[in-house]
C-alpha cells in the first residue's frame, strides 16, 4: 500500500447479498490492493452470510475488514402517506466487539421476529441494539431519502434526530453520486441539498459511499439481468423494475476524490470510520452444552454399565479383561481431549431414538472403532469382532472434535432434532444455512427468461452443456467443448449475449436454504456466537454462518442424517409384522434363526452366516441391497462370491476409484485361483482377511506400528501424512520408519519399499469403521431380500414412492428377477403404499404420478374391507372433489379402475359425470337430508356413461406409461413380435442367451427410456441410452460417430430397432451400438401379409373399416395386405369367413388396433 488512503468503500456488496451482489468475495482482496485501499467495509443486503469468512480473509490478505450490514429499516409510522414505501436501507457498521454482537442480535431478529416476507427493524429494535454501531443514514435510497423525495422534509428531519440520539457521534448522513450523463440521477439532485443542510445544521459528518454491487463497468449489464431474475422481471419490460446505474463498481479512490472534489470532508469521514471500526470477527474453541455437573464420572458410569449389558448379550470377540482394558485406555483419551460432555450427548439423544422405536444407523464414520461408543448404544459393532481402531476416530496427537454422523430413519429424524430442542432449548439448538450456486445450466435458462428468448430455445440451449460427474460443465467450458453451443452463439447475436451474461453471473449464489443434516447444539443463545436465519420451509433457526465457518465460530456440529435404506428396513418388518409373524420366520413357517430374548424383531440380532444371503450376493441379485446395486458391484460380487460379512466389507472399501484394481486379485486368492503373496511375513496376520492386500487405512497404521514401532497415535499423523500427500511430513516420517523396522531386523531396503507400498495403498485406503458400518446395512437389506423377498422389495418401494425410475427397476425385479406375482394398481386391491397380499407384491396407489398420498389414504379408509362393486359405488361412499381431477385422471391411465369397467377411455370420459354424482350425493348427505328410498343420495340417479370405444392398445399403453411411468399390462412392441421373428430382430433375453456363446453382432428393438451423454478423456462424445423390449430392460452404449447420426432417434419414447455388438465381461452384458433407425422404417416389408379378423359382434364392423381407412391415409405404408373377416355368430351355421377384397395397411399397430375394438376376438395373419 502506497500512501495514506484517501477514500474507502463503506458499502460494498458480494455474491453473498443474493442475486443482488456481483463482486465475488475471494476476489476483494485483490481489488482492495488494486486500489491501494487497506480496507472496506462489507454491506451485504439483511444479512451477516459472509461476516467471519470475510474476517478471516482480509486479516490473512493483510487488510483490515469492517463487518457491516446493509438493514432494511421500517419507516412507514413516520409517514402520512400509506401508499409509500414501507421500507429503506441503512448501513450499520460494528465498531468495536460490542458493536458485532449488537448486530449479529439484529441480523437475528430481522428473520426470527418477524415473518416470512418481513425482513426487516423498527426503530424500537434499533434503538435496543445500537451501542457499538456506526450508522450510515442510506442516502437518497435510504429512509431519509424517501422522505424527501415524498415532500415529507419535517418527518425526515424527525427521523434523522432520532437516529442523532441513538447513535450520537456515531451518526454520519450518507452522500451518492452517480451520475448519469449530464448529472445524478434525479432522486439524488433532489435529496443531496436537503442532506447537506440537515447536516451541517444538526453538526452531523457527511460520508460520502458508492454502493458497490459489481467490479467494473463492463458488469453493468449481466448484473442487471441478475437483478431481473431476483425480481421475476425482465431486461426490456416497460414496467418500472428495480435497477442501479452502471456506475455502482468498485471505483478508484482518484474517481471517488474527484466525485467529491467538492466535499472533501465526505471522502476524510471514510477514513475516519475505517479508523474507529478497528474490530474484526475472529475464531472460537468449540462450546458445548453441559450435560452433566460430573460429566467424567457420568460418562465413565454409562460406559462400564453399557459394555456389561453388552457382554452380556454379544459373543465375545476376546477375553473380558481386553474389553475392560479398551475400554479403560478409550475413557482416559477422552477424559484428556476433554471430550466427554459430546460423548454424553449423542449418546443421549440415540438412547432417546431407540426407546422411541425410531431406527438408528449401526455406526458411520470411523467413530464405529469406538468402543465407548458401543458401550453408549452410540454405535452397533464391536470394534474388537471387527479389528477398529480408537485411534483412527480420536487421537491424541492429532487434536479434533470428535464426529459422529448418525444415521437415522428417513421418515423419524425430525423426531429426534425435536428431542433435541426440547432438551437444549429452542433458541440453543438450529439448523445450518447452505448457499445454493447459479450453475451453468440454470444461468442459460434465468437468463433466457429474463430476456425473453422462447422457452424451446433455452431449453435446448441448456440441454446443450454437457454434464461431468454430476454438475455441468461451465459456459466457458461447453462452448470449448460442444461445437453446437458455440455455432448456435455465432448464428444469433441474442444467444451470444445469453453466453455472455451467463458466464458473468455463472457461480454467484442464488438462494439460502438449510443444510439437509447438520444440527448445531449450543450452551447459550445461538444469536450470542453467530447470526441466525429462518427459513420460510422450516420452525427451526438456522445460522447465518455455513457449514465450514459456523464451527470456527465456536458451535458444534452434530450430523443427524436420514438414511433412507433404514427406513426401508423398518418397512419391510413393519409389513412382516403385519402378515401375522415375526423376523425370524419365513413365509412358508420356517425359522431363519433363534431370537434373542426380548429382541425378537430387531434386525441387528439377525445372524451374519445365513447361507441363503451370501448366495444372493454370488448370484448378484442385488437391485435394492444397500451398497451394491450398480452393474459394477454386480460384477465384483459374482467374481468373489462372498461368504463371510469380512468379505462385503472388503467389498464396500474396494469399489472406489484407486483400490478397485485390486478386486480381481482379491477374488482371484479368495476363489483358490492365485496364490496370496507376502509382503512380510511380520505383517501377513493382518492382512488376513483381504487376501494379502491393503485395504483399510487401519491395516496401514497397524502395519506401522508392528513393523516400526509406532504407536497408534503416531500411525495415524503417519497415514492422515500419506493420504494427504503432506511430502514434509513423508520425508520426516520415512527414516523414522526405517530405524524403528531395523530394531525389528528388516533390512533398511526391504523397509523403504514398504514405506512406498504403505504410502500408495494410505492415499485410497479406506476407513474399516465406515466400510463395516456399511456393509453391516448391507447384510441387513440383502438378508431380507432373501428370506422375506416381498416384504423387503415393497419396503424398498415406499421409500421411493415418486422415483419412477427405481420404481420401474423395482417392478422389473419383483417380476422378472425375483420372479414373485405382482399386482398392477386397482382401487380394490391396492393399498395408498406398496404392500404385500396373498402372497402378491400390491401396487401403491400413492406411487401412480400426481396423485398424493394422503388423498390415495382417504380412498382406501372408505374402502374397508368392502371392495367397491362399480363406479357409481365408487363415486356414491367417496367424496371425488376431494381426491381431485388429475388423481382420479391418473387412476383410470394406469388401469386402477379396470375391475370396475376395463374401458379406460369411457372411464376417463365420464370422470366430469362421476365427480358431479359423487358431488351431490355428498352434499346431501351434509345437508341431512333423507328420501323415502334410504339415505341421503340414494333416490339421485346415475349419470349416463359415454358409448365410447376404449384407447387404441397404443395410447392406452401411452397413457399408462405417462401415469405410472413404466409399462404395466403390456409394451408398445408387443404388437411387433410376429415382425421381429420374421426380420430377425432380437429380444434382450434372446441376446443374453446367444451372447453365452461369444461375441455377436445381433439387431435388437426398443423403446428409449433415458440418456446420458458423456465426454471421454480424448474429448470425443458418448452416450448411454436405456431402452427396454417386452422382455426387460436394457442399456447400450453409443460412440461419437453413432451418437451424432442418431441424435434424432433418441426422445424419450422413441421405437427404434438396433445394430449392436453385444457380449458378455464377466457375467455382464455389455452392448455397443452400431447403428439406429426408426423401428417402422427398420422393419422389412418384403413378406406383406394379410389379416383374418375375428368377429363376434357385427356392431364392430363400421368401426374396423374406420380404423382401415384412417391407416390408408398414412403416407408412410408399412405392410400391405389382404383382409378377411372371421364373423363368428350362435345364429350363423358355423365360422364364416370372408374376403373383403380389401387390401390395406396391415403393420403391428393397425392390428393392434383393430384387436382392441370391442367385438373383435383376435388378429391373425395369413
Amino acid at each position: 500500500m502506497s500512501g495514506f488512503p484517501k477514500y474507502i468503500h463503506l458499502r460494498v456488496h458480494t455474491e453473498y447479498s443474493l442475486l443482488e451482489g456481483a463482486t465475488r468475495l475471494k476476489k476483494l482482496p485483490e481489488l482492495c490492493k488494486a486500489n491501494d485501499m487497506p480496507a472496506i467495509a462489507l454491506t451485504e443486503t439483511n444479512n451477516l452470510f459472509s461476516a467471519l469468512e470475510f474476517s478471516v480473509l482480509f486479516k490473512d490478505n493483510g487488510l483490515q475488514p469492517i463487518i457491516g450490514c446493509q438493514i432494511d429499516f421500517k419507516f412507514t409510522d413516520m409517514v402520512s402517506d400509506r401508499r409509500a414505501r414501507t421500507t429503506a436501507p441503512i448501513v450499520l457498521l460494528a465498531k468495536d466487539e460490542l458493536g458485532y454482537k449488537n448486530l449479529m442480535k439484529l441480523s437475528s431478529e430481522m428473520y426470527v421476529q418477524n415473518d416470512d416476507e418481513k425482513v426487516e427493524i423498527s426503530i424500537e429494535t434499533l434503538e435496543r441494539h445500537a451501542d457499538g454501531l456506526i450508522c450510515l443514514t442510506g442516502g437518497s435510497r435510504g429512509p431519509l431519502g424517501q422522505l424527501i423525495l415524498a415532500a415529507q422534509d419535517k418527518a425526515a428531519r424527525d427521523l434523522l434526530l432520532k437516529f442523532q440520539n441513538i447513535f450520537s457521534d456515531r451518526l454520519y448522513l450518507e452522500l451518492q453520486r452517480h451520475p448519469q450523463g449530464a448529472g445524478l440521477p434525479k432522486e439524488e439532485n433532489d435529496t443531496e441539498p436537503f442532506f447537506i443542510e440537515m447536516a451541517y445544521d444538526l453538526s452531523i459528518p457527511l460520508i460520502a459511499t458508492n454502493d458497490v454491487y459489481f467490479d467494473n463497468i463492463e458488469m453493468y449489464e449481466a448484473h442487471d439481468a441478475l437483478l431481473c431474475i431476483a425480481d421475476g422481471a425482465y431486461v426490456d419490460q416497460q414496467e418500472p423494475r428495480r435497477t442501479v446505474t452502471n456506475q455502482h463498481y468498485f471505483k478508484t479512490q482518484e474517481e471517488m476524490a474527484a466525485l467529491f472534489a467538492d466535499l472533501p470532508e465526505a471522502l476524510e469521514s471514510t477514513v475516519e470510520v475505517a479508523q474507529r471500526c478497528a474490530f474484526m470477527a475472529t475464531c472460537r474453541d468449540p462450546i458445548l452444552p453441559l450435560f452433566a455437573s460430573d460429566e467424567i464420572t457420568e460418562l465413565n458410569r454409562q460406559a462400564k454399565d453399557g459394555l456389561k449389558n453388552r457382554l452380556a448379550i454379544i459373543s465375545h470377540a476376546a477375553p473380558v479383561s481386553e474389553y475392560d482394558e479398551r475400554l479403560d485406555f478409550e475413557l482416559k483419551i477422552i477424559e484428556q481431549m476433554g471430550f466427554p460432555g459430546y460423548f454424553l450427548i449423542v449418546a443421549d439423544f440415540i438412547k432417546w431414538a431407540k426407546e422411541k422405536d425410531i431406527p438408528v444407523g449401526p455406526g458411520r464414520g470411523s467413530g464405529a472403532g469406538s468402543l465407548v461408543a458401543y458401550a453408549l448404544t452410540i454405535t452397533d459393532l464391536d470394534p474388537l469382532r471387527y479389528n477398529l481402531l480408537f485411534e483412527r476416530f480420536l487421537n491424541p496427537d492429532r487434536i479434533s472434535m470428535p464426529d459422529f454422523d448418525i444415521d437415522f430413519c428417513m421418515d423419524r429424524r425430525e423426531e429426534v432434532i425435536q428431542y433435541v430442542q426440547q432438551k437444549y432449548g429452542h433458541d440453543k439448538v438450529g439448523q445450518i444455512i447452505t448457499f445454493g450456486a447459479l450453475l451453468s445450466k440454470a444461468a442459460i435458462r434465468d437468463m433466457g427468461r429474463v430476456l425473453q428468448m422462447p422457452y424451446g430455445q433455452v431449453d435446448r440451449l441448456a440441454k446443450l452443456i454437457p454434464i461431468e460427474g454430476v454438475k455441468p460443465l461451465s459456459i466457458e467450458q461447453a462452448l470449448a467443448e460442444e461445437p453446437r453451443l458455440k455455432a448456435e452463439a455465432e448464428r444469433e447475436e441474442v444467444v451470444d449475449r445469453l453466453l455472455n451474461y451467463g458466464q458473468k453471473v455463472e457461480g454467484l449464489l442464488r438462494n439460502a436454504a438449510t443444510h439437509a443434516a447438520g444440527i448445531v447444539i449450543s450452551d447459550r443463545p445461538l444469536d450470542d456466537l453467530v447470526p441466525v436465519y429462518k427459513d420460510s420451509r422450516s420452525n427451526m433457526p438456522a445460522t447465518q454462518f455455513n457449514m465450514k465457518w459456523v464451527e470456527q465460530a465456536g458451535l458444534v456440529k452434530f450430523d443427524f442424517l436420514g438414511l433412507k435404506t433404514l427406513t426401508a428396513i423398518q418397512n419391510a418388518i413393519d409389513l412382516i409384522i403385519a402378515s401375522g409373524r415375526s423376523l425370524h420366520q419365513s413365509a412358508d413357517g420356517r425359522q431363519l434363526f433363534q431370537p434373542i430374548e426380548n429382541a425378537e424383531n430387531q434386525i441387528n440380532t439377525i445372524p451374519l452366516d445365513d447361507k441363503s444371503t451370501y448366495d444372493l450376493y454370488a448370484s448378484a441379485k442385488t437391485v435394492a441391497v444397500f451398497q451394491v446395486e450398480s452393474s459394477g458391484m454386480m460384477d465384483a460380487l459374482k467374481r468373489m462370491k462372498p461368504t463371510s460379512i469380512e468379505d462385503i466389507v472388503a467389498l464396500v472399501a474396494l469399489y472406489r476409484p484407486g483400490p478397485m484394481e485390486n478386486i480381481a486379485t482379491y477374488c482371484d486368492v479368495k476363489n483358490g485361483v492365485k496364490d496370496r503373496v507376502s509382503i512380510h511375513p511380520m505383517i501377513d496376520h493382518i492382512l488376513e482377511e483381504t487376501q494379502g492386500i491393503i485395504v483399510y487405512q487401519e491395516q496401514v497404521m497397524q502395519i506401522a506400528q508392528i513393523m516400526a514401532g509406532y504407536s497408534l497415535g503416531e500411525a495415524d499423523l503417519l497415514r492422515r501424512a500419506m493420504g494427504k500427500k503432506i511430502k514434509a511430513a513423508m520425508d520426516a516420517e520415512r527414516p523414522k520408519f526405517e530405524a524403528g523396522a531395523k530394531n525389528n531386523g528388516i533390512s533398511t531396503k526391504k523397509a523403504s519399499e514398504i514405506f512406498d507400498l504403505l504410502e500408495k495403498f494410505a492415499n485410497y485406503g479406506f476407513n474399516k469403521s465406515h466400510a463395516a458400518a456399511y456393509a453391516v446395512v448391507s447384510y441387513q437389506t440383502a438378508w431380507l431380500k432373501a428370506n422375506h423377498p416381498l416384504e423387503f422389495m415393497a419396503g424398498a418401494m415406499n421409500c421411493d414412492l415418486h422415483l419412477t425410475d427405481k420404481l420401474s427397476q423395482y417392478v422389473d425385479e419383483v417380476r422378472k428377477g425375483l420372479k414373485l406375482p405382482f399386482i398392477s394398481p386397482c382401487v380394490n386391491r391396492s393399498q395408498p403404499k406398496f404392500s404385500v397380499s396373498e402372497n402378491s407384491l400390491v401396487y401403491g396407489l400413492a406411487g401412480l404420478k400426481n396423485v398424493g398420498l394422503e388423498a390415495m389414504g382417504a380412498l382406501v379408509n372408505v374402502r374397508n374391507n368392502k371392495v367397491f362393486v362399480n363406479l357409481f359405488d365408487f363415486a356414491r361412499r367417496l367424496d371425488l372433489r376431494k381426491i381431485g381431477k388429475r388423481p382420479l385422471e391418473m387412476l383410470v391411465q394406469a388401469g386402477a379402475f379396470d375391475v370396475l369397467d376395463n374401458n379406460r377411455h369411457r372411464v376417463f370420459k365420464s370422470l366430469d359425470a362421476l365427480v358431479a354424482y359423487s358431488a351431490a350425493i355428498n352434499d346431501q348427505k351434509m345437508s341431512k337430508q333423507v328420501s323415502l328410498f334410504g339415505d341421503g343420495g340414494d333416490d339421485l340417479p346415475e349419470p349416463v356413461l359415454p358409448s365410447v370405444s376404449d384407447w387404441l392398445p397404443a395410447e392406452r399403453l401411452s397413457r399408462e406409461f405417462s401415469a405410472i411411468g413404466f409399462y404395466v399390462t403390456g409394451h408398445p412392441l408387443d404388437d411387433y413380435k410376429s415382425a421381429f421373428k420374421v426380420n430377425q430382430i432380437l429380444t434382450i433375453e434372446e441376446v443374453e442367451e446367444k451372447a453365452l456363446s461369444g461375441p455377436c453382432l445381433v439387431k435388437i428393438a426398443g423403446v428409449v427410456v433415458g440418456r446420458q451423454e458423456r465426454k471421454s478423456a480424448r474429448g470425443n462424445r458418448f452416450a448411454f441410452v436405456q431402452l427396454s423390449d417386452f422382455t426387460g430392460n436394457f442399456e447400450v452404449t453409443l460412440f461419437s460417430e453413432v451418437l451424432e447420426k442418431s441424435r434424432n432417434n433418441l426422445e424419450s419414447g422413441a421405437r427404434i430397432i438396433l445394430t449392436v455388438e453385444a457380449s458378455l465381461e464377466g457375467e455382464q452384458l455389455k452392448l455397443l451400438c452400431r447403428s439406429i433407425a426408426n423401428i417402422d422404417e427398420a422393419i422389412s416389408t418384403e413378406t406383406s401379409h394379410g389379416i383374418k379378423i375375428f368377429v363376434e359382434d357385427k356392431k364392430v364392423l363400421p368401426s374396423i373399416i374406420s380404423v382401415l381407412d384412417q391407416a390408408s391415409e398414412n403416407k408412410k405404408i408399412v405392410s400391405k395386405g389382404p383382409i378377411h373377416l372371421c364373423l363368428i355368430d350362435s345364429g350363423l351355421p358355423g365360422e364364416v369367413e370372408l374376403d373383403t377384397g380389401l387390401n390395406c395397411d396391415t403393420s403391428p399397430q393397425i392390428r393392434g388396433a383393430i384387436k382392441s375394438l370391442d367385438g373383435v376376438l383376435d388378429v391373425q395373419e395369413i
